[in-house]
């Protein structure tokens, strides 16, 4: 079973998606089996800032005794061997926010993407908030260029492709750039997920939202109008 479980964006560190941590903890379990379950934390979108990964650490350890790891790829030259031990024990990946196009980049540069993938073909569920939701789509509304003071406005990206479709993170803030993205380029089905929410996707197939206070929704175009149903 191939998962994917993409979270809006939320404060992990102020516990604010603490319910999808939870859901997140008992999927890994399950694959751990007897043994300790293990996360890796990704955080190459926000330049492996390493504040991140301690929420991260304090989260699952504290909280769930999950044992957490991270993977360093912007300024420390992992070496192939320790990077695939790192992979063969994860039950579970986290892909941290920040700036998705440079992580993308990042990725193809040192062939992390087939890491990734490969987790994720034999059953490791992959988890993403912010950059590490949307990248995963078809295509992604994202605020790289912004970040990067090539632009003064959200624009869609090329995704991965690994899921179908359009993802809008951080929609509670994002409401009216989003809407008028779809009305512009006639997007007729897109997904929007507030903070504090999170889609769960399984063999490619969106099952259910896991709220953690907030909404997503499955937004469509018909006529030149906006439809927006809650899922």
């Amino acid at each position: 079973m191939k998962r994917i479980i993409a979270i809006g964006g939320g404060d992990m560190k102020e516990k604010t998606i603490l319910e999808i941590d939870k859901y997140v903890a008992n999927l890994a379990k399950e694959h751990a089996g007897d043994r300790r379950a293990y996360g890796l934390f990704i955080g190459t979108a926000s330049h492996d800032f390493m504040p991140a990964f301690n929420t991260f650490r304090k989260t699952y350890t504290s909280v769930f005794d999950i044992k957490a790891d991270c993977l360093l790829t912007v300024y420390v030259d992992t070496p192939k061997e320790r990077i695939d031990e790192k992979f063969s024990k994860a039950d579970f990946i986290y892909v941290g926010g920040g700036d998705t196009g440079f992580m993308l980049e990042k990725w193809r540069e040192t062939g992390l993407i087939d890491k990734i993938l490969e987790a994720y073909e034999r059953g490791v569920t992959i988890v993403g908030r912010s950059a590490g939701a949307v990248c995963w789509f078809d295509t992604m509304f994202t605020d790289s260029e912004l970040l990067n003071g090539n632009e003064e406005d959200y624009r869609l990206y090329k995704g991965l492709g690994i899921l179908k479709g359009t993802m809008c993170p951080h929609y509670n803030v994002r409401t009216e750039e989003f809407d008028k993205t779809v009305l512009e380029n006639g997007i007729l089905s897109s997904y929007a997920v507030e903070d504090d929410c999170a889609l769960e996707f399984v063999d490619g197939e969106f099952i259910k939202s896991i709220s953690s206070g907030k909404k997503a929704y499955n937004i469509l175009l018909k006529d030149g109008q906006i439809i927006k149903n809650e899922i």
